[in-house]
């Protein structure tokens, strides 16, 4: 039960994050760029790679169950990102779509990387 409270209270705030993110990409980018679901995808990658190279050994541990399902689980977002790029597509924007497929791909697995090189014991 303990673990269903950190995975709820961890998400809580993620999501809380996400919708903020959100919320400061229209407002800086307007609707038509999905910088908002870029930046927290590429976000969510660091931040598990950190806690999982921090925590090699206790990546099934209380902080990292807060911190990885939780707040990482409820802040990234596939679904968004998939609608982002049916959106653009629909809207005749091929190239967007690509680019912002290949952005989410190419810097969340760059952000995952550079989280476990940067705190990975030596």
């Amino acid at each position: 039960m303990s673990s269903l409270i950190l995975v709820a209270t961890g998400g809580a705030l993620g999501a809380a994050c996400r919708y903020g993110a959100g919320l400061l990409s229209v407002a800086l980018f307007g609707r038509g760029v999905p910088v908002g679901t870029l930046l927290v995808n590429v976000t969510g990658c660091f931040i598990i790679g950190a806690v999982y190279a921090a925590m090699a050994e206790q990546v099934h541990g209380v902080l990292a169950t807060f911190l990885i399902q939780g707040f990482c689980g409820a802040l990234t977002t596939f679904s968004t990102f998939s609608m982002d790029c049916f959106q653009l597509l629909r809207a005749g924007r091929v190239w967007g779509a690509a680019a912002n497929a290949a952005l989410n791909m190419v810097l969340g697995l760059g952000a995952a990387v550079l989280g476990l090189a940067l705190f990975t014991a030596s």
